[in-house]
């Protein structure tokens, strides 16, 4: 069954003049920045976020802080489950690439970024909000995020990433604000300081299932850390720059989205607990619609679960089985 699981790689630049494809996740982060009446502004605004942060970190052999530019893909991947040429929306990735405009080369930056998947929007906004509806107390269905994490390790194993990526992918999230998270001796010189959470969190069982671990890193001019998820060894398969590209253009999202703990007035201590009630932080000049953003998800979820998880229910049950 599995040989029939194909997937196509599609591309487009994420520059002032992006508008988002019909078949978009709309909560998608870069997506929610392209609409309504600032959308320009917005964009050109984010970009700048980037670029400013990619140069204060890449600082040696860059005295005017301008050196680098980041440029943005979306990578949106269809999958074709039964050969029929009929695809659906599975995952939207960035990709970053890197413009040295001293030597006028593009470096290959990072793959993964910002991810986003309509299963996933299944499996959290409906599957798990209907196993808890009448609970008195919270808990997690049967075999939770076992599909979703075997479609990703299919994605990431497959002849289409291996043709267009040369590395494996990293994904950068916010913090969790249920979680506690103290610093370690631990110090890299892109990364930051690292820091440990005090209990796994359901992301992370989550992205565990996608074959990926987690480390978090409170870069150099941070306020918070971010939870970085990977394959391999983070601190050594990636260089400063791919690093930095990954920070730069994560740590601006999350001050549009969440600046209640990544633009933050005072920067997270020994032991950090995030909180999104945090009235201390500066906003952004970007409008964003946060309320909208929990709404889609749902319609999203609900959205994959009517075009993919049921009309493919069988098909979908015996690929995971057969699974190695």
């Amino acid at each position: 069954m599995s040989q029939n699981f194909t997937f196509a790689i599609n591309s487009i630049s994420f520059d002032e003049n992006y508008q988002p494809k019909d078949n978009t996740r709309i909560t998608t982060n870069f997506a929610n920045l392209a609409r309504g009446d600032s959308r320009q502004s917005n964009l050109r605004n984010a970009l700048r976020m980037i670029d400013n942060s990619f140069n204060s970190l890449a600082n040696w052999d860059n005295p005017n802080g301008d050196r680098y530019s980041v440029e943005l893909e979306i990578i949106s991947v269809d999958m074709d489950i039964d050969g029929s040429g009929e695809a659906f929306p599975s995952i939207e990735i960035l990709k970053t690439n890197i413009l040295d405009r001293q030597t006028n080369e593009r470096i290959e930056g990072i793959v993964g970024n910002n991810f986003s998947s309509y299963v996933r929007d299944y499996d959290f906004s409906v599957l798990l909000l209907d196993h808890n509806k009448d609970q008195p107390k919270f808990s997690i269905p049967e075999n939770f995020g076992e599909l979703h994490g075997k479609l990703f390790k299919h994605f990431v194993n497959s002849e289409a990433y291996k043709q267009n990526f040369k590395k494996p992918p990293v994904i950068c999230l916010s913090v969790s604000d249920n979680k506690i998270y103290s610093q370690t001796e631990n110090q890299h010189p892109v990364l930051g300081v690292e820091y440990q959470p005090n209990e796994s969190s359901l992301t992370e069982q989550y992205f565990k299932k996608m074959g990926l671990q987690v480390r978090y890193f409170m870069p150099p001019n941070s306020v918070a850390p971010l939870a970085f998820y990977f394959f391999g060894d983070l601190l050594n398969d990636y260089t400063n720059l791919e690093l930095i590209s990954t920070i730069s253009t994560m740590e601006t999202f999350q001050k549009i989205y969440r600046p209640e703990i990544y633009n933050a007035n005072a920067v997270a201590g020994k032991r950090y607990q995030p909180n999104l009630k945090n009235a201390d932080h500066s906003l952004t000049q970007i409008v964003y619609d946060r309320e909208e953003r929990s709404r889609l998800a749902i319609e999203q979820g609900k959205f994959a679960e009517e075009n993919f998880i049921k009309p493919y229910q069988n098909v979908l049950e015996q690929w995971s089985a057969n699974y190695a």
